[in-house]
């Protein structure tokens, strides 16, 4: 291992980097901006009765979040060049905790989503920030191990975060999810001014506004389109949808065109000259899809289906959710010894084969089997994710690093919001075209028969996986020439 990009961890003054304190304080933070997100989602039925809602209307608390992500985490790479890490990470809290306290208060519908919106700001500078300070803070060699960590935290957030809520709902109020984030975000604000130290080097891009509106439209149109499809009025057909998406398509392609003709891009998009960071972009897209749908489809099946609370329908998830946590640092550091490989491709069969016996779950089946089949879900989701996404940003030289971290947070959330669309349109369309076909059709068949097909969804993203994964390699880390 060079010493050209991987110098020993000092930060711009010549001091050694605190990691131990650094990356709690990211940690922290990071995990409440996950668990915020998806202890919502469980909320959302009690929410559409409690505020009057309709389901449409509800997920824009879901679709906002996201749609903001999805808009600034581009402008994140560029942020990290124009503003230290510590300025960020006390901006990042700043919003986290202004939005989450509003959310806390939030006394009617108008008000959660603004606070949803302001939650989302924080969510997204925090995001590219730590995994752009953990490729700088670590040599590549213990990168794995490092991304394991925050694997089991960014996993372990949104599997507890639906029994945690479903718990609080029943005992409490849906304010009270707001409520236990609070403290541990003012830890996480108090951690960051004692220890952040700054990790990337400021070089102050020339900012350009063509730019930024571009890839605004483009990401925004794209989340927009997508998620409105999902929402179920006119569906794909509509005029909503339709031009969303296309003006999305179209602000994107100019935006990359833009991006390749200027000196200082504000994403610089030849990153993806690097073979084995363009995989590792790809598998990380299938695996936010693969996740994001089945997390969506599955408790409402288990709430619509089988008739279960909010709690329960948590609790059945729990396990999954904890067994991935406990992987994710144990294939971290697999990969560091053995490379990407032997994870990814089983990872893939394994997630595949899941899905593929949950295409046949009937409201009859056990929830043993459930917890077996979700928790088999999980084990090949902690084998791809981590191991892909090191392995694609280790090959990155170091000025290339906010770029490689704003592409992969940036498609997350597009992936994220492609994948949900698609699953609940899949999983409407056999719900209705059941009712349509069936002699004495009965609701809880149909919306089985629209679960089955959303899961075979599922499981051809995850064979196409698979196929992709047959050509990952693993990244020696040497002498890169700058």
């Amino acid at each position: 291992m060079e010493a050209t990009i991987h110098q020993p961890a000092q930060d711009g003054a010549g001091k050694p980097f605190k990691v131990v304190p650094i990356m709690i304080a990211l940690l922290i933070s990071g995990f409440i901006g996950l668990f915020s997100e998806t202890a919502l989602n469980v909320a959302l039925t009690d929410l559409m009765e409690l505020l009057s809602i309709t389901p449409a209307t509800a997920q824009w608390l879901t679709t906002g979040y996201l749609l903001t992500l999805g808009i600034l985490v581009p402008v994140s790479g560029f942020l990290l060049q124009w503003f230290t890490t510590k300025q960020l990470f006390v901006a990042s809290l700043a919003f986290s905790i202004l939005g989450t306290l509003t959310a806390a208060l939030a006394p009617s519908f108008e008000v959660l989503l603004i606070a949803r919106v302001i939650q989302a700001i924080g969510t997204a500078i925090m995001l590219p920030l730590m995994f752009n300070t953990i490729l700088v803070i670590f040599p590549a060699e213990k990168r794995g191990a490092a991304m394991g960590i925050i694997g089991l935290v960014i996993m372990f957030a949104p599997a507890i975060g639906p029994t945690m809520a479903g718990l609080l709902i029943e005992k409490l109020s849906w304010h009270w999810i707001f409520w236990l984030s609070l403290p541990f975000l003012a830890i996480s604000l108090l951690c960051g001014i004692l220890f952040m130290q700054n990790v990337s080097k400021i070089t102050k891009p020339k900012i350009d506004l063509l730019s930024i509106v571009l890839s605004t439209l483009g990401f925004g149109g794209i989340v927009f389109g997508f998620s409105s499809a999902g929402e179920g009025e006119g569906g794909w057909s509509s005029a909503k949808v339709i031009v969303s998406l296309a003006i999305g398509i179209v602000a994107l392609i100019l935006f990359s065109v833009r991006q390749l003709r200027m000196k200082n891009p504000m994403i610089n998009l030849r990153a993806f000259k690097f073979p084995m960071f363009v995989i590792g972009v790809a598998t990380v897209f299938i695996c936010m899809m693969i996740i994001l749908s089945s997390m969506l489809v599955l408790p409402i099946y288990l709430q619509s289906g089988f008739g279960m609370t909010a709690f329960s329908a948590g609790l059945l998830m729990l396990p999954g959710g904890i067994v991935n946590g406990i992987l994710s640092p144990i294939m971290g550091r697999l990969f560091d010894k053995y490379g990407p490989k032997w994870l990814v491709l089983p990872g893939f069969l394994i997630a595949a084969s899941a899905l593929w016996f949950f295409s046949d779950v009937t409201p009859a089946s056990t929830s043993a089997l459930i917890i077996v089949l979700h928790s088999c879900l999980m084990i090949g989701i902690s084998m791809i994710m981590m191991p892909a996404q090191t392995n694609g940003l280790n090959e990155l030289p170091r000025e290339f690093y906010p770029d490689g971290t704003a592409i992969m947070n940036t498609l997350q959330q597009v992936a994220g919001a492609i994948g949900t669309a698609l699953a609940v349109s899949i999983m409407s369309a056999g719900t209705s075209s059941y009712m349509k076909t069936a002699n004495n059709p009965n609701p809880i068949d149909a919306l089985t028969s629209g679960v089955q097909n959303a899961f075979l969804f599922g499981m051809i993203v995850a064979l196409a996986g698979l196929a992709l994964s047959l050509f990952i390699k693993r990244v020696i880390v040497k002498g890169h020439k700058h």
